[in-house]
């Protein structure tokens, strides 16, 4: 004998646990949208790794390009 009648705890919780799933599928859809976004664009990603690079060292100027 099986008792099928769901009890109105029930049908809440499953209204809970539907309410996050949905926020956790728009999460994850903007964090790949993002992702795609950066990809596309092909901006170099650099992480910070302690190595030096060219670009971030200042310039050297000489005497005569500062105009002295």
């Amino acid at each position: 004998m099986v008792i099928r009648a769901t009890h109105e705890l029930h049908r809440r919780r499953f209204s809970r646990n539907l309410g996050l799933g949905l926020t956790l599928a728009a999460f994850v859809a903007l964090v790949f949208a993002l992702t795609v976004v950066k990809i596309r664009r092909g901006e170099p990603m650099q992480a910070f790794d302690h190595v030096v690079r060219p670009e971030m060292v200042p310039a050297q100027t000489t005497p005569r390009e500062a105009g002295q």
